[in-house]
């Protein structure tokens, strides 16, 4: 349940439902397996699980949710070879060549058959709402997958007005300064990692990774020119994390003193457990989010 990677939104508008309105409008969309004919299926799951009876788990104010997806597995190779020995067969038969239309009248076909025989893949997309402070935090490594899930909110809220996150300041033009001071803001530390784009028109990426950002080899490439478009940073010796040129927050990782503290905690049961890390995690966050803000020069009004 803690989240590894962080696509922000801020709320354009308060978020007022109450946890039986959530759940209302969320069974709407709720999830059911893939059909024996269908190619995907896509809802909203209990965020507990099997130890979980409702679709939305509020904590402290912070409200979990849960997409999961499941998707049939056509292999591209296997519909290739399957079409092409199709369209051999009907050449042979009838001696000319299947083209254009046909071949994707073939294709369609194929795919029919194979759906029902098909092993399927399932997925789970976690997001929370910050109704206080106005955010969505999205556990998703991509823009697409975060898409994804608010794009079934919208559908299942009628509405859920986000936009992404927006800094006053150029995050590129932020990091790579620091990396030329060779020093980052308190409450932070440079770790091992960095990616460096040339932004002319045939630009290169250099990527570093285990040794130190405070080196001749960087220097050499931010005198030429070169902009970070990604860093590896801690916070507060509690957090490390790698942070790109959008504001996305990757490949986070809570380190020794939140886990001990996660453990300290006795839980008799799995939903006590979730509990307790979820409120952990959101707290940690809370403290995390705002002060990276402030470091990268302040969000950018909503209103502009």
């Amino acid at each position: 349940m803690w989240f590894k990677n962080l696509s922000l939104y801020r709320l354009n508008s308060p978020f007022t439902l109450s946890s039986d309105e959530l759940e209302e409008k969320l069974s709407e969309k709720v999830f059911h397996p893939v059909g024996k004919n269908d190619l995907s299926s896509i809802g909203w799951a209990e965020p507990l699980g099997r130890d979980g009876q409702t679709l939305s788990h509020t904590t402290n104010g912070y409200t979990m949710l849960c997409l999961r997806h499941e998707q049939k597995i056509l292999p591209a190779p296997a519909i290739k070879e399957l079409v092409d020995a199709r369209a051999e067969e009907v050449e042979e038969n009838e001696s000319r060549k299947v083209r254009g239309k046909e071949r994707l009248e073939l294709k369609e076909l194929v795919i029919s058959e194979m759906v029902p025989r098909a092993f399927s893949r399932s997925s789970r997309t976690f997001a929370y709402i910050d109704a206080k402070d106005g955010w969505l935090i999205v556990d998703a490594a991509s823009a697409k997958k975060a898409e994804e899930l608010i794009s079934l909110l919208r559908e299942s809220l009628g509405s859920f007005p986000v936009v992404p996150i927006s800094m006053a300041s150029a995050p590129t033009s932020v990091m790579t300064r620091w990396l030329e001071q060779g020093a980052v803001p308190s409450n932070f530390e440079l770790d091992d990692e960095c990616e460096l784009r040339d932004e002319s028109d045939e630009g290169g990426i250099v990527k570093i990774r285990k040794q130190s950002l405070i080196s001749d080899e960087v220097d050499i490439h931010l005198k030429a020119g070169k902009v970070v478009t990604k860093l590896a940073l801690t916070f507060d010796e509690r957090i490390s994390f790698v942070l790109d040129e959008n504001v996305a927050i990757k490949r986070v990782r809570f380190l020794d003193v939140i886990q001990e503290e996660a453990m300290d905690v006795v839980a008799e049961s799995a939903a006590e457990r979730f509990d307790s890390d979820f409120a952990i995690m959101t707290l940690e966050y809370s403290r995390f989010l705002p002060t990276l803000f402030e470091a990268l020069g302040g969000l950018a009004d909503q209103n502009q």
